[in-house]
């Protein structure tokens, strides 16, 4: 089935089937996101420059802002973010522990 941007969606089966498709690509993006993690558990010196409040922040300031160009709702964003960010340094703690 092609795929359709949700504009140009007539039907629920299309409209699924581009969420579904979409849902696959932020999977495939978040584990390159996680990638990332592991590569800074690698490189960081200490356990204790895991958590680093002030990126915590720019990176969620980041998303709110790239969410507000878009036109999509910043709160929304920035909650999803706020998981994101601390599930990367869960994940990230979890990874320096195994090294």
């Amino acid at each position: 089935m092609t795929i359709l941007s949700g504009p140009d969606c007539t039907t629920m089966r299309e409209v699924r089937a581009g969420v579904d498709q979409l849902d696959r690509e932020l999977v495939a993006l978040l584990a390159r996101r996680f990638a990332y993690m592991d590569a800074a558990a690698r490189i960081k010196p200490e356990r204790g420059h895991v958590r680093d409040e002030a990126r915590k922040a720019e990176v969620i300031a980041n998303a709110r802002a790239e969410a507000a160009r878009l036109g999509v709702p910043e709160d929304v964003v920035g909650a999803l973010w706020e998981q994101l960010v601390e599930a990367s340094i869960a994940y990230e703690l979890a990874a320096f522990d195994r090294r």
